[in-house]
C-alpha cells in the first residue's frame, strides 16, 4: 500500500491505469480510470471479482453522466432518469441506463448497459472532474465484507501496491441500484434511498 495520497497523486495514479482506493458516501471504493488499457482488467484481478459483474461508473455531476448515456429519444439520459438524478444526486442511488453507442468500456456484465452514481463526497467529485469518471467497486476482496477504513483497505490489499486516498471513515448505507432500462423500471438492491422514495414523483 502506499501511504496516504492527496488528490493529485491519485489523479497521477489513476491516469496511469493504477487502482486507487477511494472515500466515497458509502463505503472505500477501488477505483479506475475505464479509459486506460488494462486498468478494469486489473481492478477485476486485484479484487477477485468476476468479469461478468459489472462495476458501476461514478461522475461528478449530471454533464458528465449524460456523455456516457442514451435512451430511446437519442442521446444523454432520458427525462426519467434525468429527474431522478435531480433529486437523489449527490446521493446514494446508482442507475443502470443504457450506453451511448459507441462506449466500449469493459466493466463486466452487459455492454450495452452502464451503472452510473454522482456521490455526494466531494473526494470522488474533484477526482471524476479532474481525470474523468471512475469505474468503481467496494474496496475489499470478492464475497467479503465492504471496508470503512484507509487501514483496513491497507491491510486486505497488503504486498498489492495499491494507492490508497485516505478520507476517514466511510460507513454509509450502499446505494440503491434501479434498472432504467427495463419498463417497468426494478429495483436491482435495496439501499440508502428506498424504493417507495424511487418510485414517488
Amino acid at each position: 500500500m502506499s501511504p496516504a495520497t492527496d488528490l493529485a497523486g491519485a489523479a497521477l495514479a489513476l491516469r496511469a491505469g493504477q487502482v486507487v482506493a477511494i472515500p466515497t458516501d458509502t463505503v472505500y471504493g477501488l477505483a479506475v480510470d475505464p479509459r486506460r488499457p488494462e486498468a478494469t482488467a486489473t481492478l477485476f484481478a486485484l479484487k477477485g471479482r468476476p468479469a461478468d459483474v459489472a462495476v458501476a461508473v461514478l461522475v461528478a455531476d449530471l454533464d458528465q453522466a449524460h456523455a456516457l448515456a442514451a435512451h430511446q429519444g437519442g442521446a444523454g439520459l432520458s427525462p426519467r432518469a434525468t429527474a431522478l438524478a435531480g433529486r437523489f444526486w449527490p446521493g446514494a442511488l446508482t442507475m443502470v441506463v443504457h450506453r451511448r453507442a459507441g462506449l466500449d468500456w469493459e466493466l463486466g456484465g452487459d455492454q450495452g448497459t452502464i451503472g452510473l452514481r454522482c456521490p455526494a463526497h466531494d473526494v470522488v467529485r474533484r477526482l471524476c472532474a479532474a481525470v474523468g469518471p471512475l469505474a468503481t467497486t467496494s474496496a475489499n476482496r470478492h464475497g467479503q465484507a465492504p471496508l470503512s477504513t484507509a487501514q483496513e483497505v491497507g491491510a486486505s490489499f497488503a504486498g498489492t501496491g495499491l494507492v490508497v486516498v485516505d478520507g476517514g471513515r466511510c460507513q454509509g448505507v450502499p446505494s440503491t441500484v434501479v434498472d432504467l432500462t427495463a419498463e417497468p423500471m426494478r429495483c436491482l438492491r435495496a439501499g440508502a434511498v428506498s424504493w417507495e422514495e424511487v418510485c414517488s414523483g
